[in-house]
Formats: structure tokens, C-alpha cells, sequence
């Protein structure tokens, strides 16, 4: 799936990930960007892309856009938030629901909308945005790694039940990277468009998954480790 000439939509573009998808696609010569937030005057300063009002959470913002942007043949599911924390704070149960809407919902939501126009537009393909929280967790993103690790599940399964009409899904999966998201983090971080580059590197070539970093690659494979690094958690030595 080649981003040349690709009609893209990036969810979350105003910041962090999805701005560098949004700046990527365009110079790897998407023939139209679609960069959707919440506030589109956040993008003022994106130019080359078509602005668009989004909030993920809300259907009949989902199904406007979908109604607005019937030739989009990639779909980049960026948007996403994120609350440190494990699962015995007060404001839990309020965050996680929080979390899972926008991290787990947004994405199933926009997938819904937009297979049908992806069929129709040849398969394209649906990049959905990922993290090591999907495989491992902790109390430092309890809540967060929840709602990613439903996120890689709805990957997998729209990968199997969108590949009759041709879509390609991705997922990627990143450790930390250096974004608003997590700042105040005293961790390594990965840059934005270091990611983003290994992730339309891999569109482009086809993968099912893309791993964007040294950190999720050893995580995938402590997956098979005996006892398994969910089981353990991340090495100290990882964080440093």
C-alpha cells in the first residue's frame, strides 16, 4: 500500500504522532491529507492538508466525516489519551472508561465508517496505533494499557474480517515516544518521526504489524520467555 497518491486521514493530527503522519504523508506524496482533531484550528499551521473537526468519541462526528471524505484509501487511527496510574486510585473506573473510549472505541468506530469506503476505493489499508502497554502492564499506565491491549485485539480481529475486500490492517506497536503524552516521563524516547517512518515503511511493504523500536521489539519477544515479560514486567534496565 503505497502512501504516493493515497488519499490519508489522521485522526489526532494537531500534535505529537499524528501531526508527523500527517507532515509524512505529504511528503512521501499522498495525493490529499485529511488531519482531524477536535479543534481544527489547532492545524492552522499544518499546511498542504485538509482540515477537520473529529472527536473519535462522538458517532455523529465519526459519521459526518465519513460522509465528507468518501475517497480516503488510508486510515491512520492516531487519536488517543493516556492517564498514569495503576488501577486502585480513586478516579479509575472514570479514567479507564475515559481511555477506552477514545483508545478502544475511537478506532472501532472509524474502522466501521470507513471499511465500507476502503472496499469501495480498491482495500487500502487501516493503520491502527499501538503500544507495548498492549502486551505488558503496570502500575505506572494501568487504565492505559488496558485500553491498548483491547485496541491490538480489535486490530487482529479487523485484519481477519477486512482481508475478503483487500484492506491491509497494521498495527503498530511503539514504546515511549517524545510527545505530550509523555512528558514528565523520565524514560527513553523515541522520536516522533523516527516512528512514524518505520510505520509507512511497513504499510508501504505490507506487515501486519510494524515494531518501531528497539523496546517493543524486546517485548514482543519476552512474549515467549519463560516466565513471559507480562508475567515479570519491563526489565529496570529498559527504563534507563
Amino acid at each position: 500500500m503505497k502512501i504516493e497518491n493515497a488519499v490519508v486521514l489522521v485522526t489526532g493530527a494537531n500534535r505529537g504522532l499524528g501531526r508527523a503522519f500527517a507532515q509524512a504523508a505529504l511528503a512521501r506524496g499522498a495525493r490529499k491529507v485529511y488531519a482531524a482533531a477536535r479543534d481544527p484550528a489547532t492545524l492552522q499551521d499544518l499546511p498542504g492538508v485538509v482540515p477537520l473537526r473529529l472527536d473519535v468519541t462522538r458517532a455523529a462526528d465519526v459519521a459526518r466525516v465519513a460522509a465528507e471524505c468518501g475517497d480516503v484509501t488510508v486510515l491512520v487511527n492516531n487519536a488517543g489519551i493516556a492517564h498514569q496510574g495503576g488501577f486502585f486510585a480513586d478516579d479509575t473506573i472514570e479514567l479507564a472508561q475515559r481511555q477506552l473510549d477514545t483508545n478502544y472505541f475511537g478506532p472501532l468506530r472509524m474502522s466501521r465508517a470507513f471499511a465500507p469506503l476502503l472496499a469501495a476505493n480498491g482495500g487500502g489499508a487501516i493503520l491502527n496505533v499501538l503500544s507495548i502497554a498492549s502486551w505488558l502492564n503496570g502500575p505506572l499506565l494501568g487504565a492505559y494499557g488496558v485500553s491498548k491491549s483491547a485496541a491490538w485485539a480489535l486490530t487482529n480481529g479487523l485484519r481477519l474480517e477486512l482481508a475478503p475486500q483487500g484492506t491491509l490492517v497494521t498495527g503498530l506497536h511503539v514504546g515511549f515516544v517524545d510527545t505530550d503524552l509523555t512528558r514528565g516521563l523520565d524514560v527513553p524516547k523515541s522520536l516522533p518521526a523516527d516512528v512514524v517512518r518505520a510505520a509507512f515503511d511497513g504499510l508501504e511493504a505490507g506487515d501486519d504489524e510494524v515494531l518501531a523500536d528497539d523496546i517493543s521489539r524486546m517485548v514482543k519477544q519476552g512474549l515467549s520467555a519463560s516466565p513471559a515479560i507480562y508475567v515479570t514486567g519491563l526489565p529496570s534496565s529498559a527504563a534507563e
